[in-house]
């Protein structure tokens, strides 16, 4: 990935605290990390939430493949539909 840079650019920090980074990174979210006394890096992120983690390690990975090549081998059908509707309700 090639680094993108531009010259330093003057910003004033609200009374609010708030600082603007430009339209461009509207509703992203960053990372903030003070290395030092008023030294910050801000970082563009995707933040994945815990409960989601699981489906971004290799294991989910590769079952996910699997089931796609398997619906790709298998078409969508409806001929089941009321068969399988019919005994839902009477197992009810």
């Amino acid at each position: 990935m090639r680094a993108i840079t531009s010259p330093p650019t003057v910003k004033v920090i609200g009374a609010n605290g708030q600082i603007s980074l430009g339209k461009q990174f509207a509703g992203r979210q960053v990372l903030v990390e003070e290395q030092e006394s008023g030294v910050w890096l801000i970082r563009t992120a995707t933040v994945i939430p815990d409960n989601e983690r699981w489906l971004h390690e290799a294991q989910a990975a590769s079952d996910l493949a699997r089931a796609l090549e398997w619906s790709k081998q298998q078409p969508a059908s409806d001929s089941q539909t009321d068969t399988l509707l019919a005994t839902a309700v009477q197992s009810e």
